[in-house]
């Protein structure tokens, strides 16, 4: 059994979580391969050390005075190694910083130090190798991630390394030069490690305990998802459920490696297992809820059009030639209905209508705006008989009015279109009908 382990900014936020990761490293051996992230929030009016790098690096190519800033950034981090214990000086590091700062080496860079740093206080509080992240990803010249070099490189470099840290979130380019994927990042990282080792797991620690059913702002203390397949997990993530970076679950699909969801003030808790398939039954009907507010539609009308060769594609391109992409696109005999962001669609909305005056000649165009959607997800929707019937009965009884519906022939989600100013209490309603009462 070989694990990748990786921690967010929240877990090594101070020594105090340092010593708690260490714990969760310790206690199992087969934690063979550690991805740090940089320094969270260590309470609400922290700042996140990467922040703090962006604002320090901005000063650097304005004012020229960035030193108090960059002594800041040193601080937190003098801070964590003396709450360890170690015989370890950054002096040497933060010089180099300053210097590369000083001639504008770029803000990637800048923005990499973080977990660059974390990792070297990591790999000497655990006794691990460090690996910079530079050497074993590898990024093309247009910013994107070369997939194949990657591979290559970290199978290569820990053939014979046993226990390695490799700092998440950035990498470079063949000449040095250092690029970062988006916020969030080190999950990639750790995702690319894990596929390139054939892990067994790869566990992603975070300061929640797995993957909730819907979002804990608007119920309180959901409940959390035991096991999740990638396809339900990618539909919360596109309605707006975000525990894990989107990108890292490819790589670790391609490897068949199930991912495990854990917090790390919580170790003792299960968490969430992210899988291709399983044949676990779900605990309850659906497995998850999440939404988003600020869409419109745009409803076309035209009689026989179901016998028009190519009118889907005629009304879609008047989309397409303003630059927006759709949503959802429900339809019926003689009605095909658009869903786009509304702040996207706003800016364009008399040329698009213009083109499909002009492309579609529809007898109707209507458009309705304030529309939140709510996808509702799950696998165990498929074998359930009455879901669809249960979810408008909520609804109703809430006196949520439903704008749209909307549902695949895999028959793993519904989408429903509220009113923006209905969307908490609808997700409310659905989580209590298939959550708490059950019926």
């Amino acid at each position: 059994m070989v694990k990748v382990v990786k921690f967010g900014g929240s877990s090594l936020a101070s020594a105090v979580q340092f010593e708690k990761v260490g714990n969760i490293i310790r206690s199992d051996e087969t934690r063979r391969y550690v991805i740090p992230s940089a320094p969270g929030k260590r309470d609400s009016g922290d700042t996140k050390v990467t922040d703090m790098l962006y604002d320090c690096y901005r000063s650097a190519k304005g004012s020229g005075l960035f030193e108090t800033k960059l002594d800041a950034i040193f601080r937190r981090y003098e801070e964590i190694i003396k709450g360890l214990g170690l015989d370890l000086s950054m002096e040497e590091e933060f010089q180099t910083i300053h210097d590369n700062f000083a001639k504008g080496i770029g803000v990637e860079y800048a923005a990499s130090r973080g977990e660059y740093l974390n990792g070297i206080i990591m790999s000497h509080y655990l006794g691990y190798t460090f690996i910079d992240a530079a050497e074993v990803i590898r990024f093309h010249e247009d910013g994107g991630l070369d997939t194949e070099k990657t591979d290559e490189l970290l199978q290569k470099r820990l053939a014979d390394c046993e226990y390695a840290v490799i700092p998440g979130f950035y990498g470079a380019q063949e000449d040095g030069t250092v690029r970062t994927f988006s916020r969030g990042g080190s999950d990639i990282t750790g995702s690319l490690v894990a596929k390139a080792i054939r892990a067994d797991l790869y566990e992603n620690w975070t300061d929640v305990s797995g993957v909730m059913v819907t979002d804990p702002r608007i119920v309180k203390d959901p409940e959390v998802i035991d096991t999740i397949t990638y396809r339900e997990l990618r539909e919360l993530s596109y309605m707006g459920a975000s525990v894990l970076h989107e990108d890292a679950i490819f790589p670790v699909r391609q490897g068949g490696i199930p991912i495990n969801i854990r917090n790390t003030n919580r170790p003792h808790d299960k968490g969430t297992f992210i899988v291709e398939s399983t044949c676990r039954k779900p605990r309850f009907t659906i497995t998850g809820i999440a939404g988003k507010k600020g869409f419109c539609s745009i409803n076309i009308e035209k009689d026989m059009m179901n016998s028009e060769i190519g009118f889907g594609r005629r009304v879609l391109q008047a989309f397409e030639d303003e630059g927006i992409s759709f949503e959802h696109t429900p339809s019926g005999i003689d009605t095909f209905t658009v869903i786009v962001h509304q702040e996207e669609f706003e800016a364009h909305e008399q040329q698009v209508i213009a083109g499909l005056h002009r492309l579609a000649q529809p007898d109707i165009i209507e458009m309705q705006s304030e529309i939140a959607l709510i996808a509702v997800v799950g696998r165990g929707m498929k074998s359930t008989r009455g879901t669809a019937g249960r979810i408008f009965a909520a609804l109703a009884h809430a006196n949520v009015n439903v704008r749209m519906i909307d549902q695949g022939s895999s028959e793993l989600n519904i989408i429903i279109g509220v009113d923006n100013r209905d969307f908490e209490t609808a997700v409310k309603a659905i989580y209590d009908i298939f959550v708490i009462t059950r019926i």
